[in-house]
């Protein structure tokens, strides 16, 4: 895979991300909880090898 089509991959999948958060944020009527489930998405998809609840926290910082 050359590398603009690595970058292309990425950016797409960083856009549909941004949509999943998109349409989640109706779900939740307090903008800091939307923000904590969006921190939580990204703790979920992250590199971190075991994901544990701490793990995340630290994390999402």
């Amino acid at each position: 895979m050359t590398s603009a089509s690595i970058e292309t991959t990425l950016e797409l999948w960083a856009s549909s991300l941004r949509e999943v958060k998109a349409r989640m944020r109706p779900l939740f009527t307090q903008e800091r909880v939307a923000a904590s489930v969006g921190l939580f998405l990204d703790g979920l998809l992250g590199n971190e090898p075991r994901k544990t609840g701490w793990m995340r926290a630290e994390a999402a910082r």
